[in-house]
């Protein structure tokens, strides 16, 4: 399956309109067995950072659903990807226990523990016991690991177990033209932290599709202002972004942007804000430079001064306190972060809210073959001096305030509570909010497209 069909349901110029689907994709065993079969072999995902392999030799194991596959950078300049099997008798070359989430090392050939069949960085086979029992037979074919198509983005490392599938940047369109001059491959992991929850992937992967959620969940924040929010579809991805209510006066906003400035003295609501998402969102949505730069704006700046004005010198204090340190600033022009918007769903596991040094990142995989659970992880980018960066590894973290900050946390409380209620006798399926939440609608018709099942219809 190298292209997908058209949904007949809902088309892209219909995502205004509203819409309903079942929860067959949250709870139906089928569902996830359809899954399994056309959405994970058959599509590009993020595997990992090209800076977790750095060396000849460094291999990990990305592990979705029944597949598994190797990634090994083989040269300097040069990363390729296996299926993670023995071509005879099946057998995993890396052993992955349940609930592990990655194994991880360097190998200068991989052998299989069953029969000793090796094979060299190249996925070629060097040896196999007793070949001459195939009386010549066996060829490189059959005996050569089976390759998986490896390609990178942004600093990302994508697999595509299928051969016959579009190359990564006409899969990812104008999502990665739109985000490419944020320059994702210049940041490095600040932390990164895993879970397994009650809950079906995709609903965890939606709790963070759109901002509609926050006048409810996430209250502590609308003293800063309203949320309210667009969202866009590009194709198979989507993007949502601060808003204006009245259509006449709407004017698409940036993340890091889009909540400075506001209240009776912008200085020091811009603080407040900034030190609010650092210290609420897992030091993530914002860096320590500009909490810093802000915290210095009462005294850098008269009383009175205009919010346009704040913010400028705001920022051009903390890309000069960044230069210092080491750290240089992305070109990017206001219209660059406008178009941007706040944060992207990239089909069809990955939800990326970018800033000018900085990202905040959540993937969700299946978890066994219960619908009912999920691998949730959450990333955190950042620019650092080269050299400085941290190295963190993945680290699995309970669902508690103290690991994760309060912001994700209410976040979490959502999700199994989703899960369980998209169970109940009275729920007539999702209506999902036709501006607001065109992310999530889009994201369900493009899954239905691959998958060949019901997509969303017009209420």
């Amino acid at each position: 399956m190298s292209e997908m069909r058209m949904n007949k349901s809902v088309s892209v110029d219909e995502l205004e309109h509203a819409v309903t689907y079942g929860t067959d994709p949250f709870l139906s065993g089928d569902y996830h067995q359809t899954e399994k079969k056309r959405l994970w072999p058959q599509t590009w995902q993020v595997a990992e950072r090209v800076e977790d392999i750095p060396n000849v030799g460094d291999f990990f194991t990305y592990n979705v659903a029944d597949e598994s596959v190797i990634v090994i950078r083989t040269a300097a300049d040069v990363i390729k990807a296996f299926h993670n099997v023995c071509p005879h008798r099946g057998r995993q070359l890396i052993d992955v226990p349940p609930g592990v989430h990655s194994v991880r090392g360097n190998r200068l050939s991989f052998m299989c523990g069953f029969h000793g069949w090796t094979f060299d960085r190249e996925g070629a086979n060097t040896y196999i016991l007793d070949e001459q029992d195939w009386k010549g037979a066996l060829n490189p074919g059959c005996t050569s690991l089976s390759p998986v198509q490896v390609d990178t983005w942004g600093g990302w490392i994508f697999v595509n177990m299928n051969p016959n599938a579009e190359p990564l940047r006409e899969f990812l369109g104008e999502a990665a033209r739109l985000l490419a001059p944020f320059e994702f491959e210049k940041m490095r992991y600040k932390w990164r932290q895993w879970v397994i929850f009650d809950c079906n992937w995709k609903t965890g992967l939606e709790a963070f599709m759109e901002p509609y959620h926050v006048s409810a969940t996430h209250k502590q924040l609308l003293k800063y202002g309203q949320y309210y929010s667009y969202s866009k579809a590009y194709g198979l991805h989507s993007v949502s972004g601060f808003d204006e209510r009245d259509p006449e006066k709407r004017i698409k906003q940036s993340t890091t942007l889009a909540r400075a400035g506001k209240g009776a003295d912008a200085r020091l609501s811009t603080y407040e804000l900034q030190r609010e998402q650092y210290e609420t969102v897992n030091k993530s949505s914002t860096t320590e430079t500009l909490v810093n730069a802000a915290k210095r704006l009462v005294d850098e700046l008269p009383e009175g001064t205009p919010p346009d004005k704040v913010v400028a010198h705001w920022l051009a204090s903390a890309k000069a306190d960044d230069a210092a340190r080491g750290v240089n600033w992305p070109e990017i022009s206001p219209d660059e972060m406008s178009v941007a918007g706040l944060a992207w769903h990239v089909f069809p596991n990955l939800s990326i809210t970018q800033g000018v040094t900085f990202a905040l990142c959540y993937r969700t995989r299946p978890y066994g073959d219960d619908p009912n659970k999920c691998i949730f992880e959450a990333f955190a980018l950042e620019r650092f001096p080269e050299g400085k960066e941290p190295k963190p590894e993945w680290t699995y973290a309970e669902a508690v305030e103290e690991k994760w900050g309060r912001v994700l946390c209410q976040d979490f409380s959502n999700m199994a509570a989703v899960q369980r209620g998209m169970k109940s006798s009275g729920f007539r399926g999702t209506l999902p909010n036709p501006h607001q939440e065109r992310k999530v609608t889009n994201f369900h018709r493009n899954l239905a497209d691959l998958l060949d099942q019901p997509g969303p219809r017009r209420v």
